[in-house]
């Protein structure tokens, strides 16, 4: 089966064309209003994959889209605002050039649809939680659930039997838990707000404060949309790029630097969680645009959890290029880097929907 994969960022899209076996027959990436043009160029597919960031409780396994299942979508969209109204279009788009081609959602929510009930509960009143679906969701699964496998396979390991923590660190941020290869505890909740310091987003913050700040005067629509878009590295430093931030830092400046050390607090107490979480650590693993390229955050992280035992070369760190060994020798908890490959996942959860060898997408 030849699968055409769409992963829509907020502003962007990245396509790939697989074949049966997994070779990228093509691949591009462009706005999401130059999709007709990027089909067009390519062979026709068996199926189309479209990754989605949220799947609420509704999808806890990739579905086939219609009607129905586009309506759910839609009506999840203000848990996600960055991406969910993004993949919305880049659905309608496809299947607008490629209607009789059929289409299946993949859910970054999935790989956490079974989370202990102790990580996924929040304190807060039952009634509001059985009302509003309120739990952690989790995000980033697709990403996860392939490290996960490419992790086992560098290192000859059955993933099962590996405590590992996963870094997807990119302009979105998200550590996971997993034992058993499966996800027990995660830094992103009901919305992919809460945890890590990210390129826009705030990360976790105390929820006074957003409350604190409407009962102040300020408009709820504002203060959601500067915790998505303006907070952050952004709200730190003025750009969510890492890499200027970075270059700032390289020439002494001050909000740099700090911002830097603020990311990094944040990351360090959040990856210790996640070993508490697993009690122990075997692998850590590091995807994501800066997981993959930023060197200095894979050897700080790895000097801040030390006393579990983990160790970077620095030589084999600097070089890292792709998927990469960079365990120090001796160390005892093995340090990968893993190229994120969000397609091959989509393209696996769409045979196995359409084979009808999966769960079922849809619950309740």
């Amino acid at each position: 089966m030849r699968v055409l994969t769409v992963n829509p960022g907020s502003s962007s899209l990245k396509v790939s064309l697989l074949d049966a076996d997994d070779t990228v027959l093509a691949e591009d990436s462009a706005g999401g209003h130059e999709m007709a043009g990027l089909v067009a160029d390519l062979p026709r597919p068996d199926a189309v994959g479209v990754r989605f960031v949220h799947g609420g409780t509704d999808f806890t396994a990739p579905v086939r889209v219609d009607e129905k299942v586009t309506a759910r979508l839609r009506a999840l969209a203000d848990l996600a605002p960055l991406h969910q109204p993004a993949s919305l279009h880049a659905l309608a788009e496809i299947t607008g050039v490629l209607p009789d081609v059929p289409a299946v959602a993949c859910f970054d929510t999935a790989f956490h649809a079974a989370l202990p009930a102790a990580a996924a509960t929040y304190a807060l009143p039952r009634e509001w939680c059985e009302r509003f679906g309120l739990r952690r969701y989790g995000f980033h699964g697709l990403s996860f659930s392939y490290a996960v496998r490419r992790a086992g396979e560098m290192i000859g390991a059955d993933p099962a039997a590996l405590r590992m923590v996963v870094c997807h660190l990119g302009a979105g941020a998200s550590l996971c838990a997993v034992a058993e290869g499966r996800s027990v505890d995660t830094t992103m909740g009901f919305t992919p707000l809460e945890g890590l310091v990210m390129a826009s987003r705030a990360g976790s913050v105390d929820p006074g404060i957003p409350l604190w700040l409407i009962e102040h005067g300020l408009a709820p629509a504002e203060v959601g949309d500067a915790l998505e878009r303006d907070s952050g590295l952004r709200g730190l430093t003025g750009t969510g790029d890492m890499r200027r931030v970075r270059e700032r830092a390289a020439r002494h400046d001050a909000t740099a630097l700090a911002a830097l050390d603020v990311y990094h607090h944040r990351l360090r107490a959040c990856a210790a969680a996640m070993t508490a979480s697993l009690g122990g650590l075997d692998v850590l693993v590091f995807t994501g645009g800066i997981g993959e390229h930023d060197a200095a955050v894979r050897l700080r992280l790895a000097e801040d959890l030390a006393y579990l035992g983990t160790s970077v070369d620095p030589d084999r760190n600097a070089a890292a290029d792709g998927d990469t060994d960079v365990t120090a020798a001796g160390a005892a908890v093995r340090a990968l880097v893993v190229a994120a490959r969000e397609d091959l996942e989509i393209a696996t959860g769409v045979r196995r929907c359409l084979r009808g060898d999966g769960p079922p997408g849809a619950t309740g």
